[in-house]
């Protein structure tokens, strides 16, 4: 029998203030990944004294690095220190699951989700975007295969200068499991909800164009209460305290496919995305989506949304009127549309690209 593939995966990210979608996906697609004999994988991380929150816990062992966070990215990028193998021993592979890549005497897989500081460096900080700059350099330097969770992505990185015999498609996936009447209950008791409401739910950052969608409401017919459900970023994000919107802040996992199911409408008008996993999150919950036009959140939502200009205020409030009344055409489209998504399926396609480069 021939020995499983080894594979260094990094998870530093866990740790970050705001783990994000990166980190979630990095978590689901490894508890995925588990169910494979023949891929060993562990888990890469700086040094912390604590573990992460409960929400972003690793489902697999960790190897800690002498160094973490800033710090531990900065050396990576100038120093290429520490490599992986200081602390996981020989591997075959080694996944960068974010967009940062981790020094390695192995192929080089890196996860890409978007290059949206290329399009609106203004959006992040100026050391954000030096240090965003810096990584693409090195991916397009030493990667050897870049998977990419969206077509949109796809093209990102082949403008960037990564040649398409490098890329790889692999979408994310999604939770299936259905939030019950009870759930909706317990949710909507804890957080002091109305039976109707709209719902955000992302890291409260400009780009997801919190304040368009606050402004729209000013347009849209007796507009329920917009609730906000995420963690604070970075930026003039539009997270000031306003009539007509209840901020959340962070949601545990565990209360957000209630909190989905019980929306009027879900609103996700970003104007960059390099795929929008709570779109697929708020269908398979059979809440209808509003999403936006040119980003890959069209392309997530296919036939399933109503999609909108996320810079044409009065579009976004349209939209928004339109999947009210449009509410049981569009629960059905959507979670027809979340089950084609599953996490196994980009477990799978992370196998293939791991055996495509260990041979």
């Amino acid at each position: 029998m021939m020995e499983p593939v080894r594979v260094a995966y990094t998870l530093e990210q866990c740790w970050h203030r705001v783990p994000g979608g990166t980190g979630v996906a990095a978590l689901r697609t490894a508890e995925a990944l588990m169910a494979y004999d023949d891929v060993e994988l562990i888990g890469v991380a700086g040094l912390h004294r604590r573990p992460p929150l409960d929400p972003w816990a690793p489902s697999i062992p960790i190897a800690h690095l002498p160094i973490a966070g800033g710090w531990m990215y900065e050396t990576w990028l100038r120093l290429q220190w520490p490599k992986v193998e200081w602390t996981t021993g020989k591997v075959d592979i080694a996944h960068a699951t974010t967009l940062i890549p981790c020094p390695t005497d192995a192929r080089l897989v890196v996860t890409l989700h978007d290059l949206a500081f290329v399009h609106t460096p203004e959006y992040f900080t100026r050391h954000g975007v030096r240090v965003f700059n810096r990584s693409l350099k090195h991916i397009r330097e030493r990667a050897d295969l870049v998977l990419c969770c969206s077509e949109a992505t796809m093209d990102d990185c082949l403008h960037a200068g990564i040649g398409a015999d490098r890329l790889r498609f692999v979408p994310l996936g999604v939770e299936a499991a259905r939030a019950d009447a009870d759930d909706v209950a317990r949710v909507r008791a804890a957080y002091d909800l109305p039976e109707e409401y709209l719902l955000f739910v992302g890291t409260v950052e400009p780009r997801k164009n919190l304040k368009g969608l606050i402004a729209a409401l000013d347009e849209v017919p007796d507009a329920p209460l917009l609730v906000v459900a995420g963690a604070s970023g970075w930026g003039d994000a539009g997270g000031e305290p306003h009539p007509g919107v209840q901020f959340l802040g962070f949601v545990p996992g565990e209360d957000l496919a209630g909190l989905y199911a019980g929306a009027r409408v879900f609103c996700y008008p970003s104007t960059r995305e390099g795929y929008g996993l709570p779109v697929l999150e708020a269908m398979a919950q059979g809440t209808p989506v509003v999403t936006s036009l040119g980003t890959a959140t069209e392309e997530v939502a296919g036939d399933a949304a109503v999609l909108i200009d996320p810079l044409d205020v009065s579009d976004i409030a349209r939209g928004i009127d339109d999947a009210r009344r449009r509410r049981d055409e569009l629960s059905s489209k959507g979670l027809v549309r979340a089950k084609l998504h599953g996490w196994d399926a980009t477990a799978e396609l992370t196998v293939a690209a791991y055996k495509e480069l260990a041979g």
